[in-house]
């Protein structure tokens, strides 16, 4: 059995529902398939004309760091990389070196919970069709994925892989980059009040009307409902969920949340949501929580300043950071 869920991601968003944007004349409301998700931008412009164009710009941001940095895309900047850094020293932009970077942050933060290397295994899973790598295929991935492998040079922009069979992947974190950069379009423009999602990556500014914006955290088993409701102003909020892309073989799920240290799908949890100020770092945070498991995972989170989690574990109960944990 194989599930996509890329149209929604994994937030409901409630508001959408009280409210229908296409009957406020000053909503404006877009959505596309981009970097292979459902992308969303909605923002209050009195200039509908002006409105649109902001979120075609988006679109178009969103398409250009998507050509940048997808690893389906042959001729992608990360697909040469990819391709040739076990080599040697491969030039790169500096956006994408910057982006390297900020990943190999992430993993010392989170002790290799999360590592871009990971797709030195994830290479050969195929949730579409039901394929996940053999014995053989997995130990010999193994040793590729340490981000210890991945070396990068500022000063002359380079990127290199020290061990053969290295793969990177930024899909835990490029979203969340795509979502700021968006967002950095709208307030240069002097936009106070949009939401931008991509995905399960979800960032607004301002508020709904004279509230929050209220985002819903889906329940795992039943994506039509909603387990807790989270209201949010100036904040961005990521989930990563085993619900996304998967399947199911001898009652076990392959999902395409892998724990880097065993190549395997992680599950202790069934969906980790991080809330903060940036989408870059909810989205790198949402998927290291998930791999970290729970008594770690809120360790880690309860250490970081203006960041909160909820956790769903894999008997369904939910936890919360102690920020939230107090308001509950």
């Amino acid at each position: 059995m194989h599930h996509d869920i890329t149209k929604t991601g994994f937030l409901l968003f409630l508001f959408a529902l009280l409210f229908p944007f296409n009957t406020i004349a000053d909503w404006q409301q877009q959505e596309a398939a981009i970097m292979g998700t459902a992308i969303t931008v909605e923002l209050w412009h009195e200039d509908q004309t002006r409105g649109k164009a902001l979120i075609e710009d988006i679109m178009e941001e969103m398409r250009r760091i998507d050509q940048l940095m997808s690893t389906f895309k042959e001729d992608s900047e990360l697909s040469a990389v990819n391709a040739n850094a076990a080599h040697g020293p491969v030039t790169v932009s500096k956006e994408l070196l910057s982006l390297i970077a900020r990943a190999l942050e992430y993993s010392d933060i989170t002790t290799g919970a999360f590592d871009i290397t990971y797709a030195s295994a994830g290479q050969f899973y195929d949730y579409r069709n039901n394929k996940k790598p053999d014995d053989r295929q997995l130990q010999k991935a193994l040793p590729a994925i340490d981000y210890h492998h991945v070396k990068f040079d500022k000063s002359f922009s380079t990127v290199q892989f020290m061990h053969t069979g290295v793969h990177i992947d930024l899909g835990g974190i490029a979203k969340g980059y795509a979502v700021d950069r968006g967002m950095e379009i709208l307030q240069q423009a002097g936009i106070t009040t949009a939401l931008i999602s991509a995905g399960g990556d979800t960032r607004v500014i301002g508020k709904r009307w004279d509230r929050p914006w209220h985002i819903g955290i889906r329940n795992p088993r039943d994506t039509e409902n909603i387990v807790s409701m989270i209201p949010l102003e100036n904040s961005a909020i990521s989930t990563s969920g085993d619900y996304e892309r998967f399947f199911e073989e001898d009652g076990v799920r392959y999902h395409h949340i892998l724990n880097p240290k065993t190549g395997k799908s992680a599950h202790e949890v069934l969906s980790s949501s991080i809330i903060g100020k940036l989408a870059i770092d909810t989205d790198a945070l949402s998927t290291s929580v998930f791999v970290l498991g729970i008594e770690k995972g809120l360790k880690l989170i309860d250490s970081l300043p203006e960041t909160e989690a909820v956790i769903i574990d894999n008997r369904g109960n939910i936890h919360y950071s102690s920020g939230l944990a107090r308001v509950q």
